[in-house]
């Protein structure tokens, strides 16, 4: 019995060396590292790629009639803005003005859709450009944290990240769902 099995030890032994020797011949040591280093990286950044969680299930339902956004400083995705609605400077609720720029940092505020009694993020974002900030200001600022901490508050100056430019009016962009 000892002998079928030391038969079978060098049996596989010279099958591991051969297929060594082989895979040896076929590749350097720098193809190995090549390959091993791409495994690990491709590794490190995958889990860092975006992907869609939403399921297919789509973002806050908007009004029905006439399909349009409220500019009134109490609709629900206002309510953390604090600034100028753009779409009442030319802009939209998404979309900044003629001759301003998103700021390059924003806040983001949950806020309480009554229509489906959902909770949604909301990113606010300055526009920045344009000479004094137009329209009716919105100061709602629920759930809105100190401002002691550049970051932690609506009322910091997010154009400060696009250069010495000033604050004209703000967009409230629905992220998604808050879980």
């Amino acid at each position: 019995m000892a002998k079928r099995v030391d038969n079978w030890v060098e049996w596989m032994d010279g099958l591991a060396e051969a297929g060594m020797r082989r895979i040896a011949s076929m590749s350097g040591r720098r193809s190995l590292l090549h390959k091993a280093g791409t495994i690990f990286v491709g590794g490190a950044i995958l889990p860092m790629l975006p992907y869609d969680n939403s399921n297919g299930v789509s973002h806050a339902a908007e009004p029905q009639a006439g399909g349009t956004i409220p500019d009134d400083c109490q609709y629900w995705r206002y309510c953390s803005l604090h600034g100028g609605l753009c779409s009442k400077c030319g802009g939209s609720v998404t979309q900044c003005p003629p001759g301003t720029t998103p700021s390059k940092v924003a806040w983001v505020g949950t806020c309480r859709n009554p229509r489906d009694n959902k909770d949604y993020l909301v990113s606010y974002n300055d526009c920045c450009g344009k000479a004094g900030q137009c329209g009716d200001s919105c100061t709602r600022q629920e759930r809105d944290r100190p401002g002691y901490r550049m970051g932690l508050a609506s009322e910091s100056s997010w154009c400060v990240a696009n250069g010495q430019q000033g604050v004209h009016c703000t967009v409230a962009i629905v992220v998604g769902l808050a879980e």
